[in-house]
């Protein structure tokens, strides 16, 4: 397909903004709309005036903690673009949007910190194979040529990084850049149309030699090209545009064009490339492998509950029509009825007519719908289109309503909070009745607690979550009395028992058991006795549980009129609450199979927070199909796992993330012991 013929892909396309932390993403988004007439005039992130990053919390943190979707038209075709959050800790906003996207535009700088974080963003589009442009961004500040740069970036992606344009420096400062494909020069004009140039002085050579570096990458996918360009055969201006395309639909090579979001410098070559070169959704639904016949499929990539519009399912249209009052069925095989159809542009909300297949809209009230269901109008569930796992949680907070009467009302928006951001998890833990919240990050969920407050108006007390200490005993005691005996008046209470305590191998449990001879405690009291026993264990002379304990009921006596359960089970308690202190109790602390994954030059920097975590290192190696990453395995307690995540971040220019679960427990003694000991002790008198 040509740039001076050809036709655009059927139907509105959606293109997603994607890129490293602070890379201009927003920025771009706006310069877009404003570009395409969207908005009257480009506003600023520093202003807070922008279409993308409008909620309160981005707004505070000038940063993206969430997507946004706006809806525009350039040269009569209808546009979606998608501005994803580029800091880790918000990446499933993106990881959910990307299957239904047609392209994607990443958006990155010349900083050489910031590769690891391009990497991770280009591997999520190399792996569902998605075509992208890489836009280099922020060109009026480039201290260094553009091949430099194109050098520093090329080992973030699996495919050549092949430069479409070239900028015009004029003392220093780049002015313009020529098109290598349409082989024009243009001078930047800011917040206006580039003014077309005659090519001339030494951009001349330089252009040819950059041109003939672009065709040699085509010419590595296509034969005819590669004996032009031997033959010295000037290739067709239609073919050079063909073979861009195809190859960028093809995932074989990612085009680089270059520009400045906040000046609007190089956005209309980007939308051009887009108009000619990205697929649309016939393409689209050729990836992901649709099979719907007429139905209407929808792909739900996002989901919000609006203060007035209720709950606003975020759709791509893959397949039919999608009107108010469609009925959908969600994969599970729940039925419900669209009540409104609403175009986008940021937080604000327009109703409009059906949309069609590529339509990216807000469908309304779709109570069942969920983050990366496939819907279908059809009379059977469509299986899903793509599974979007989360990644697993990295940092945990315990949280509480501070008044007790919005306890109810925390349960249900911490419920809304999910449904909208599946990347947060809530625990309810029944041993320490805490509530935990798990996220990617410390700024995950730090805007998680803001929104309980802002939106919800809940507000919250958060601290550390409690760690599973537990305690057990090192050496056994034996024949241990515990009696209960009580008279008030009437019937009594009388219960009396023997026992042996004993020590199991670690991870042994609880063992009950009784050797009870000649009736001295009547079989249908010792299911009391064993009650009592566990009622003792679940706080022992430490404060914690006790583990990996045998109890032996070994003796007793019982009264014939004041006997009881009640009796029995009291007596049980007794005796081994007397017997614990004497068995030298022992803490014992959760230690969990760690495994780090970062880029290969903060591997020391790993190493050495983890040895001074208490961390016991197993070992590393390179991360499998990831050049310039290891992965760190080691044993690590709990108690030192809990904000390990900020200093993995601060030591891997943040990207590095880790797995954690539970192995084993070990014992604890010495100072950092008494400390834990003592703290429990106190807590538990506060209380």
């Amino acid at each position: 397909m040509g740039t001076n013929g050809g036709t655009s892909p059927a139907g509105s396309r959606c293109i997603a903004l994607v890129g490293p932390f602070q890379s201009g993403k927003t920025t771009l988004l706006e310069a877009i709309l404003a570009r395409t007439g969207a908005v009257a005039r480009q506003g600023s992130v520093e202003a807070g005036s922008t279409v993308g990053d409008s909620s309160p919390e981005a707004r505070h943190h000038q940063m993206g903690v969430e997507l946004s979707v706006a809806t525009t038209s350039f040269l009569g075709e209808s546009y979606t673009f998608i501005d994803c959050p580029g800091s880790v800790e918000f990446l499933h906003d993106m990881r959910a949007t990307l299957p239904a996207i047609d392209a994607a535009v990443v958006v990155c700088e010349a900083d050489e910190k910031k590769v690891p974080q391009l990497q991770l963003v280009l591997r999520e589009l190399e792996e569902l194979g998605i075509p992208r442009f890489l836009f280099l961004n922020k060109i009026d500040k480039a201290d260094k040529h553009v091949r430099e740069t194109l050098k520093l970036l090329q080992p973030a992606s699996r495919v050549p990084l092949v430069l479409r344009q070239i900028p015009i420096w004029s003392n220093d400062i780049v002015i313009g850049f020529v098109d290598l494909a349409l082989e024009r020069a243009h001078i930047y004009k800011e917040h206006a149309p580039s003014e077309v140039v005659p090519l001339e002085g030494d951009n001349v050579s330089r252009e040819k030699e950059a041109r003939f570096t672009m065709l040699e990458s085509l010419a590595d996918h296509d034969d005819e090209l590669m004996e032009q360009l031997l033959e010295d055969i000037p290739p067709p201006r239609d073919k050079v545009f063909d073979d861009l395309a195809k190859e960028l639909r093809d995932g074989l090579i990612c085009p680089v064009l270059i520009g400045s979001a906040t000046r609007t410098n190089g956005v209309l070559r980007l939308l051009k490339a887009l108009r000619h070169e990205a697929p649309g959704v016939s393409d689209t639904v050729q990836r992901l492998a649709l099979k719907s016949g007429n139905d209407a499929v929808a792909y739900v990539f996002k989901t919000l509950h609006t203060a007035h519009g209720g709950k606003m399912s975020l759709a791509r249209v893959l397949s039919g029509s999608v009107g108010d009052g469609t009925t959908f069925i969600t994969p599970e095989g729940d039925a419900g009825r669209v009540s409104g159809v609403f175009k986008l542009l940021g937080q604000t909300s327009e109703k409009r007519g059906t949309a069609a297949a590529g339509d990216t809209v807000a469908l309304g009230k779709l109570e069942h719908a969920r983050t990366g269901d496939t819907l279908t109008a059809g009379k059977q569930a469509h299986p899903p289109v793509a599974h979007v796992v989360p990644y697993a949680p990295v940092l945990a907070i315990a949280i509480a309503a501070k008044e007790r009467k919005d306890d109810v009302k925390l349960g249900q928006a911490l419920n809304r909070l999910i449904d909208e951001d599946p990347s947060l998890k809530v625990d309810h833990n029944p041993e320490t009745h805490e509530i935990v919240g798990w996220g990617q990050g410390e700024m995950h969920l730090r805007v998680a607690t803001e929104r309980l407050a802002g939106r919800f108006g809940i507000a919250i007390d958060r601290r550390k979550p409690s760690i599973g200490y537990r305690e057990t005993i090192k050496r056994p005691v034996l024949n241990v009395r515990g009696r209960h005996k009580k008279q008030s008046g009437g019937h009594g209470q009388f219960g009396d028992v023997v026992v042996d305590v004993k020590p199991l191998p670690r991870s042994g449990g609880f063992v009950f058991d009784e050797v009870i001879t000649g009736g001295a405690v009547p079989r249908n009291y010792i299911p009391s006795v064993e009650e009592g026993v566990i009622d003792a264990l679940k706080h022992g002379p430490l404060g914690f549980q006790v583990v990996d304990v045998a109890v032996t009921l070994t003796d007793g006596s019982y009264h014939a009129v004041d006997s009881s359960d009640m009796a029995f089970r009291q007596a049980g308690r007794i005796g081994v609450h007397d017997a614990l202190p004497q068995a030298q109790p022992v803490l014992l602390e959760p230690i969990h199979l760690v495994e780090i994954v970062c880029p290969t030059d903060a591997t020391a920097k790993i190493n050495a927070i983890l040895s001074g975590r208490r961390g016991q290192i197993l070992g590393f190696d390179t991360r499998e199909g990831w050049a310039g990453w290891d992965s760190v395995k080691a044993m690590m307690p709990e108690s030192e796992i809990g904000d390990l995540i900020i200093e993995i971040r601060s030591a891997t220019a943040g990207v590095g993330t880790f797995t954690s679960k539970f192995d084993h427990m070990a014992e604890l003694t010495g100072r950092t012991a008494d400390q834990i000991v003592a703290a429990k002790k106190s807590a538990q008198a506060a209380a």
